[in-house]
């Protein structure tokens, strides 16, 4: 059995989900993030941790396998599960409780959307989607 997601980058991920149309590009950061920082184009929000009590979502499992499902595939695992975060460590905890459930085609964009940290303590100058120039948008 496998115990992390599969490690995707961003560029290999918007190539994924561009020529895969059953993939699920998700987004797992809080709302004020999805919405106020910006989002991958055409990404599906379902926070793993959120506000305002900052806790898992007990749901997360369930509302990916609806998401996965409602398309109708024969199975979930016929479905590429991509999910991105700001830096890669949310969506691996998240990627991890989807393979636990046996959800089994599960992908963690190592870069997230903003990338690490840089020298300077900032973000999106390193690595990430936004870095990457890949298709974003924000509220």
């Amino acid at each position: 059995m496998t115990t992390q997601p599969k490690t995707i980058t961003a560029i290999k991920a918007w190539e994924l989900c561009r020529d895969e149309p059953r993939s699920l590009l998700i987004d797992v950061r809080s709302s004020m993030e999805y919405l106020f920082v910006g989002h991958p184009q055409g990404a599906v929000h379902v926070p793993w941790i959120d506000e305002p009590d900052w806790v898992i979502n007990e749901h997360f499992v369930t509302d990916i396998r609806k998401l996965a499902l409602g398309g109708l595939h024969e199975s979930i695992d016929d479905v590429p599960i991509i999910l991105i975060c700001r830096s890669g460590n949310r969506s691996a905890e998240a990627g991890v409780k989807l393979l636990e459930a046996g959800i089994n085609n599960v992908y963690n964009i190592d870069e997230g959307f903003e990338g690490k940290l840089d020298k300077n303590h900032h973000r999106s100058t390193v690595g990430g989607w936004r870095y990457h120039d890949l298709p974003w948008e924000q509220c």
